[in-house]
């Protein structure tokens, strides 16, 4: 009787332990990044990855994604520093497929800044923001400064972050700057 139930705990650990699942690691290429706003591409999917100011925890990371159909990304550039030049009235709204994204352009300092406002999932009760920022931390974050801009239409295969605290399937769990700093716009 005991060898019978010996047996029985036997099996049953080693089906506790079958049910364990190991991931294999999504290999994200880094395009740029400025202190808590990054640009990061996975085949042609590509994310932005923003630290959160809207919310009272500063260490909530949040990101929106989209495909590089119709040289997308090489259009929100364009479409960012053309608001530099000649700032419209009003945000600039993009649609996503589950988000809608806001460009909003102000003057800090006398500088033009542009900001990312996410409206998470579609909803206008859930917003994100990312911190302001100028024409040189943009170009940073797209990869003009370091000649990486040059991914956008190639596979990713260059410079693959693979790090063990972050999720298989998204960019939003990127590690924080460490040397981020609030920055109070003028009004």
């Amino acid at each position: 009787m005991r060898k019978i139930i010996l047996l029985f705990i036997c099996l049953f650990g080693i089906s506790a332990f079958a049910q364990i699942k190991v991931l294999k690691n999504v290999t994200l290429v880094e395009i740029g990044k400025d202190n808590s706003v990054g640009l990061y591409k996975k085949d042609d999917n590509f994310t932005i990855n923003y630290q959160d100011l809207n919310t009272a925890n500063l260490n909530t990371f949040r990101s929106f994604s989209f495909q590089n159909l119709n040289k997308d990304v090489s259009g929100l550039y364009e479409l960012i520093t053309n608001g530099f030049i000649d700032a419209p009235e009003s945000n600039i709204v993009l649609e996503l497929p589950n988000d809608i994204i806001e460009l909003h352009f102000e003057k800090n300092y006398g500088t033009p800044t542009v900001q990312f406002i996410q409206y998470i999932n579609k909803n206008k009760k859930y917003v994100g923001k990312s911190q302001l920022l100028n024409k040189k931390q943009v170009d940073k974050i797209f990869g003009k400064g370091n000649g990486k801009f040059a991914l956008y239409e190639k596979p990713a295969t260059m410079n693959p972050i693979n790090s063990s605290n972050q999720s298989a399937n998204t960019a939003s769990t990127a590690n924080p700057a460490m040397n981020s700093k609030d920055k109070k716009s003028k009004k």
